[in-house]
C-alpha cells in the first residue's frame, strides 16, 4: 500500500506540470511572441507603422550623407588662413560638406574620405537617435497600449538599397490582444551603394592623375598671361584684379563643361570631346566650381603687386638701337587653388563630395598617395602647428607706441600657424619650436610686418606697424598738369612695391618709409616700324640610317616680322630716391613733377628718351 500511494503522488505532479507548461504555452500564444505571422490583425497597424518610421530615418540619413559627402556627423569646423583659404568643410546651399582632401591653414593637404562601414555606422547612428521621436500618439488615442526599449541599428549599404535592421523590444496590447516583437528589419531603395562606389573611383582617378588640375592649367593659360612675347616699345600692362576675375569665370565656364564617359549627354562638336574624361560611370556626374568659394589666386613676377602686373618693353634701353625693334616679353607665375564640387546624381538621389584642386607655379601638382602631403606633393614630415609648445608674448604697436590689435601668426618652414587676435595690442599663446621663423602681423589700415623670431629662444617680442594712408597721385611734364597716361611706381627700402596707372587707378596706399619712385609718362606718337624677315638656317639631324651615325643636314626658314606701329611713346618720366614722412602722406594728395621728352617720331628719339629716363629729375611734393 505504501508503493502504490507514493506512485499516486507522482502521477499527481506530473499532471500539474503538464497543466502549467500548457497554461504558459497559451499565455505566449495570445500575447503572439512566437514571431510576427502571430500578431493580431488589430495589433498590425501599429508595428507597420513603426517599420515605415524606420523607413523614413533611414531616408532622412541616406540623404544627408548624400548630401555632406558620406557624413552625418560633419565634425568641428576647422579654418582656413590667408596662405590657404580652405576650411576642412564646403559650405554649399548651406550644406557642409567635408572636403575628401583640401589644403590646411598652414599648407598641408589632408584626407578625409570616409569608409563604407563608416557610412554605415553613421546611418545606423542616426536611425537609432531618431527613432525615439516616433510618434504613437493617434494610436494611444485609439486604446493601444505601446511599450518600446532603445532601439540597436544595424545598416548594411548595398548597390540598389539600404537595410536598417532595429533590434528593440516592441510590446503593443489592447483590450484582450497582445502581442511582442524584438527586431524588424527596413529596406530602403538607393543607389547610395552605387553612387558611393563611384564617387571612390573618381576620386581615385583624380588622387593619381591629377586630371582637374590638367584641365585648370590649360584655363589658366588661356585666360591669363603666362608667357608670350609682343612687338611693342610701350610697356604692356594688366590690372590683377581683372586678371582674376576672368580666370574665375573660365574656371566656372570650363568646370561646368567637363563631363565623364557613360553620362546622359550630347556633345555639340568634336571639339566638345576635349571635355570627356576617360572613365565610364555609367551615371550622370557634374563638375562644379563658384567664383564665390574660396580661391587662392597669387600672381609671381617682376612688375606684379596687387594692382597691376606691367612687362617692360625690351629693344630702347641705351645701347640696343642696333636691334632695329622693341618687344615685351613676358613671364608670370601662379600659385592657383580652388574647390571643385563632383556629383553623381539621378532623379531622385545624388551624392557629392568636394576637393581641392592645385596649380603650383603654373604646374598641376603631383599625384597624392599619402595623408600628409604639402602642397607642392612632397611628404610632409609633419604639421608644426599640432605641436605648438612654446609660450611667446606678442605686444603690438603704431609709430607712436599706441597699442594696435591685428591678427598674428608664426611662419616657420613654408608652414603658417595662426595664433589668433590681439587684446589691447597683446596677444599671450603656445607656438611650435623654431629656429629663424616669422611673427607675421595683420592690420586694417597697416602695413604688414614681418618680423625675425626665433621661437626655441625667444619668449616676447614687439612690432611696430606702419599706418597705411590712400594718396591720391597728380602728374605734372615740366610743371603742367597732364592728362596722359602714366605709371608710377613706389619700391619700398623692404622691397614692397606698389604701382599706379593713370588716368584711372590714381589712389595708392603708402607708409613711411625711403621709397625708389620711377615715373612713366606716355604720349601719342606714329612710329611706324617695317615688316622685316629673316632668314635662319641650323643642321639638324639626317633621317634614316644616317641620323643614327650623326649625319646632318642644313634646314633653313625665315623669321617674318610684321609691320608695328607705335601708338605711345615715352614723353617724360624719371627716377629718384625719396623718403616719405607719414605727416605728409595724412595730407592725402601727391604731386609728382618730372622732366619732359621730345614727342617721338621715330625710333631714335624714342630711344634717346629712355636713355635719358635715368638723368631726369623727380620732385615729389604733398598738396
Amino acid at each position: 500500500m505504501i508503493r502504490s500511494e507514493k506512485r499516486g503522488q507522482v502521477t499527481i505532479f506530473v499532471i500539474i506540470a503538464i497543466v502549467i507548461v500548457a497554461g504558459i504555452a497559451v499565455f505566449f500564444l495570445i500575447r503572439g511572441d512566437f514571431g510576427a505571422g502571430s500578431i493580431p490583425a488589430e495589433l498590425q497597424p501599429v508595428y507597420d507603422y513603426y517599420q515605415t518610421c524606420i523607413e523614413k530615418e533611414a531616408k532622412s540619413a541616406i540623404d544627408l550623407v548624400g548630401a555632406q559627402g558620406g557624413r552625418i556627423d560633419t565634425g568641428v569646423y576647422i579654418p582656413g588662413s590667408e596662405f590657404a583659404p580652405f576650411s576642412n568643410q564646403l559650405n554649399f546651399l548651406g550644406f557642409p560638406v567635408p572636403y575628401w582632401y583640401y589644403i590646411s591653414g598652414n599648407g598641408l593637404i589632408k584626407e578625409q574620405v570616409p569608409g563604407k562601414t563608416d557610412i554605415e555606422n553613421e546611418i545606423a547612428r542616426y536611425v537609432a537617435e531618431n527613432l525615439p521621436n516616433c510618434d504613437f500618439e493617434r494610436f494611444y488615442a485609439q486604446g493601444f497600449e505601446i511599450e518600446i526599449g532603445d532601439p540597436s541599428v544595424n545598416v548594411k549599404i548595398e548597390d540598389m538599397k539600404v537595410l536598417a535592421n532595429v533590434n528593440s523590444e516592441l510590446v503593443v496590447s489592447k483590450d484582450e490582444n497582445s502581442a511582442r516583437q524584438t527586431s524588424q528589419e527596413a529596406s530602403v531603395n538607393s543607389k547610395l551603394g552605387k553612387f558611393y562606389g563611384i564617387a571612390r573611383e573618381i576620386y581615385d582617378k583624380q588622387k593619381k592623375e591629377a586630371f582637374l588640375e590638367g584641365y585648370s592649367a590649360d584655363v589658366l593659360r588661356l585666360y591669363a598671361p603666362v608667357d608670350g612675347v609682343e612687338i611693342s616699345c610701350s610697356p604692356k600692362i594688366w590690372k590683377t584684379g581683372e586678371i582674376e576675375d576672368e580666370l574665375k569665370s573660365g574656371l566656372e565656364g570650363n568646370i561646368a563643361s567637363l563631363k565623364l564617359k557613360g553620362g546622359n549627354y550630347e556633345l555639340n562638336s568634336k571639339e566638345d570631346e576635349y571635355f570627356v574624361v576617360d572613365y565610364n560611370a555609367g551615371e550622370n556626374v557634374n563638375f562644379i566650381y563658384s567664383r564665390n568659394w574660396p580661391t587662392k589666386i597669387e600672381v609671381i613676377g617682376n612688375g606684379v603687386d596687387e594692382a597691376l602686373m606691367v612687362a617692360e618693353a625690351v629693344g630702347n634701353q641705351e645701347g640696343m638701337g642696333v636691334m632695329g625693334f622693341c618687344y615685351v616679353p613676358y613671364h608670370f607665375v601662379y600659385d592657383l587653388s580652388f574647390p571643385v564640387l563632383i556629383q553623381i546624381y539621378n532623379d531622385n538621389e545624388i551624392f557629392q563630395f568636394p576637393v581641392a584642386v592645385v596649380i603650383d607655379k603654373n604646374v598641376p601638382r603631383k599625384a597624392i598617395f599619402s595623408d600628409s602631403i604639402d602642397y607642392l606633393g612632397n611628404q610632409a614630415e609633419e604639421d608644426l602647428c599640432e605641436f605648438k609648445t612654446q609660450d611667446i608674448s606678442v605686444n603690438l604697436y603704431d609709430i607712436n607706441l599706441n597699442n594696435v590689435d591685428a591678427n598674428v601668426s608664426y611662419e616657420c618652414f613654408d608652414q603658417s600657424c595662426s595664433l589668433g587676435e590681439t587684446q589691447n595690442g597683446r596677444i599671450v599663446s603656445k607656438a611650435p619650436s623654431c629656429v629663424n621663423g616669422y611673427l607675421h602681423a595683420r592690420a586694417g589700415g597697416y602695413s604688414e610686418k614681418k618680423q625675425l623670431f626665433s621661437s626655441n629662444e625667444e619668449s616676447s617680442a614687439d612690432i611696430i606697424l606702419d599706418r597705411e594712408y590712400e594718396v591720391k597721385l597728380n602728374i605734372e611734364v615740366d610743371r603742367n598738369k597732364v592728362n596722359e597716361n602714366a605709371i608710377v611706381v613706389f619700391t619700398r627700402s623692404d622691397g614692397k612695391s606698389v604701382t599706379a596707372v593713370l588716368p584711372g587707378s590714381d589712389k595708392i596706399k603708402l607708409s613711411e618709409g625711403q621709397y625708389d619712385v620711377r615715373v612713366y609718362v606716355y604720349g601719342n606718337s606714329s612710329i611706324v616700324i617695317p615688316a622685316t624677315t629673316t632668314t635662319k638656317c641650323q643642321d639638324i639631324p639626317k633621317s634614316g640610317l644616317f641620323g643614327l651615325f650623326g649625319g646632318t643636314k642644313e634646314e633653313c626658314f625665315d623669321i617674318v616680322v610684321p609691320e608695328t606701329k607705335i601708338d605711345h611713346g615715352l614723353i617724360g618720366g624719371g627716377d629718384t630716391q625719396n623718403y616719405l614722412l607719414e605727416s605728409d602722406l595724412v595730407k592725402g594728395e601727391m604731386v609728382v613733377n618730372v622732366q619732359g621728352f621730345p614727342v617721338p617720331n621715330t625710333l631714335e628719339q624714342l630711344q634717346y628718351n629712355f636713355e635719358s629716363f635715368d638723368k631726369n629729375y623727380v620732385e615729389v611734393n604733398f598738396a
